[in-house]
């Protein structure tokens, strides 16, 4: 219930739809609440007295009071799902931004396909509550109470019989809203499953056909679907005992006022036409309870999915603002790592990195090689301010990068990261996304130096070609080369190419070296490679070795002194100039 209390702070901009909606309910209840009388009327003045005056008169007055309470009904219903859409977008909305602004860290807990369904099917759950919120779940408590005091004017005696009635109907309903909401919180977290393995194997469709593996992740996906189907059967068939006892007790009560009625009537304590009134009230008090014992499931469901959605609006980037962070008058570029020790689960037991010490001057090319897995993206990202030191501190001219604005600190850098993502739009608008007032002028500079240009121009469209989802219509490499005219366009005082030239060939990433060699002189680089050819003019070398620098230096101070840098260099170069000695 706190979670679902929480997000009633999205209703209150809409509450005067809200409140005029609930008066139009209170309206409607009232006109149902007359119809039970009208007819103890029609029975016991005019039927019963042969007055067809009466008869017709009372009968129109039913008809007036079922279409003034089926018009008011619409209205109520057109402001609920009013007030609901409005909220839903408010929600996903909220839900929307507060994602933007997670850390990578946050981002690395929190899976995409659990992320889709919290946007999704959580937030279309609370949702259907807050519309029958407006309608039925409010009616039904009015019509009860309303019911239960006509009942008791009606008759007191006969209105004892709810004291027994109303509790066990009552505690039924309570026992069944408890018992459900666990039950649906286990299917949420299947429907979680089954949305990962399909997010998964919808992004890496090519790499399951190239690996022959359709039949194994047809299985995965069989398991989760399996799962998920037998949890909602297992909610469902609990779901199927509540109708039939509702009703049972409904009809045992019936029951019970015709036989205790007709004795009155007997007795001549009471009229006929009350006894009918008594049955309709009874009808009224029972199944509003009935109406909120099938609200249970959906109920149940929201309280969930209410508790999933406050958990990700809860949740705190990793990487936040200083209270006293101040944006630098001026950059200069000087990058320094002071004993930075890193741990992707902020237990240095087992650092990814380990008290690496590392100084980048202004307008210094830093090449970082390692084997995989020595903590070379993990190095760059911290930057930026991806994720934060564990331990140490990285600077920028000097000051923490922890104490200053992150907005600040990463429009001083352009990025490239090993994945090229691209968006849904043209090439245009992907290589401006950094800066989206650029001239089309630098557009073409920067696509220039990417080795882009001549690709996107053979397009017929050219810079005005759609791009795919996630550039499913361009190469590996055109995708990179994408990624670093977008990194290249934002002019940063540091670039940071994280093995970003990995799916271009050796002459490419050659003039790619060269154009880059011009754009960013003045400029501090972060050079990730896997190929020594692209990084041998580099004014620094760092060798990464299990997160920690083995070593750092020029290629020929490296190549003098490194043995790990030696056998980098003699496993890709060293052949090809043997060969080339020999001829």
């Amino acid at each position: 219930m706190q979670s679902l209390r929480r997000m009633t702070h999205f209703v209150k901009p809409y509450w005067k739809a809200s409140a005029l909606a609930l008066l139009l309910l209170v309206s409607v209840v009232a006109m149902d609440l007359t119809i039970p009388r009208l007819i103890q009327r029609i029975i016991d003045e005019g039927i019963a007295h042969h007055d067809l005056t009466t008869v017709w008169t009372t009968a129109l007055l039913m008809l007036g009071a079922s279409i003034l309470s089926a018009l008011l009904m619409v209205a109520n219903t057109l402001l609920a799902v009013r007030v609901g859409q409005y909220f839903a977008a408010d929600v996903r909305s909220a839900l929307f931004r507060k994602i933007q602004s997670l850390s990578f860290g946050n981002l690395d807990r929190l899976q995409t396909g659990q992320l889709l369904i919290r946007l999704t099917s959580d937030v279309n759950q609370v949702q259907l509550i807050v519309m029958l919120s407006l309608r039925i779940m409010t009616r039904a408590p009015l019509m009860m109470i309303g019911s239960v005091i006509l009942l008791i004017l009606t008759s007191w005696e006969l209105a004892l019989l709810m004291l027994v009635l109303l509790p066990i109907t009552g505690a039924v309903v309570w026992v069944f809203i408890a018992r459900m909401q666990p039950l649906f919180l286990q299917v949420q977290r299947r429907l979680d499953k089954l949305n990962t393995v399909l997010q998964e194997n919808l992004a890496g469709v090519r790499v399951v056909k190239a690996f022959v593996r359709a039949e194994h992740e047809n299985a995965r996906f069989d398991q989760a679907n399996v799962a998920l189907t037998n949890q909602t059967i297992r909610v469902m068939q609990f779901m199927s005992m509540l109708i039939p006892t509702m009703i049972f007790l409904m009809n045992v009560g019936t029951a019970a006022v015709i036989g205790l009625g007709g004795v009155q009537v007997s007795n001549g304590t009471l009229t006929v036409g009350a006894v009918v009134a008594f049955v309709n009230y009874l009808l009224s008090t029972m199944f509003p309870l009935l109406m909120l014992g099938m609200m249970a499931g959906p109920f149940s469901a929201a309280q969930a999915s209410a508790g999933r959605i406050v958990a990700v609006l809860d949740s705190e980037p990793e990487v936040q603002d200083r209270p006293q962070a101040r944006a630098l008058p001026y950059v200069a570029g000087r990058i320094a790592f002071e004993n930075v020790c890193f741990n992707y689960n902020h237990d240095c037991g087992e650092p990814v990195l380990k008290g690496v010490n590392l100084v980048a001057e202004p307008g210094q090319t830093v090449a970082i090689l390692g084997a995989t897995g020595a903590g070379k993206s993990t190095l760059v990202q911290l930057i930026p301010r991806f994720y934060d030191a564990t331990e140490g501190r990285v600077t920028l001219d000097g000051v923490d990068v922890r104490d200053l604005p992150l907005e600040s600190l990463r429009a001083q850098m352009g990025v490239a990261l090993q994945e090229a993502v691209l968006f849904s739009g043209t090439i245009r608008d992907n290589i401006r996304y950094g800066r989206p007032d650029a001239p089309d002028k630098e557009v073409v500079a920067a696509a220039q130096a990417a080795q882009a240009h001549d690709f996107i121009t053979a397009f017929p469209n050219g810079y005005d070609t759609l791009v795919g989802q996630r550039g499913v219509n361009l190469s590996g490499g055109q995708k990179q080369r994408l990624a670093i005219a977008r990194a290249l366009l934002v002019q940063p005082r540091i670039l940071i190419l994280d093995d970003s030239t990995s799916a271009v060939d050796v002459e490419t990433e050659s003039r790619i070296q060269d154009a880059l060699d011009r754009l960013m002189d003045g400029r501090t680089s972060f050079v990730i490679a896997q190929r020594v050819s692209t990084v041998l003019n580099a004014d620094k070398i760092v060798v990464l070795d299990r997160g920690q620098v083995a070593a750092e230096g020029t290629h020929a101070e490296l190549l003098a002194s490194s043995p790990i840098y030696q056998e980098i260099y003699q496993s890709q170069l060293g052949a090809s100039e043997r060969g080339a000695a020999h001829v």
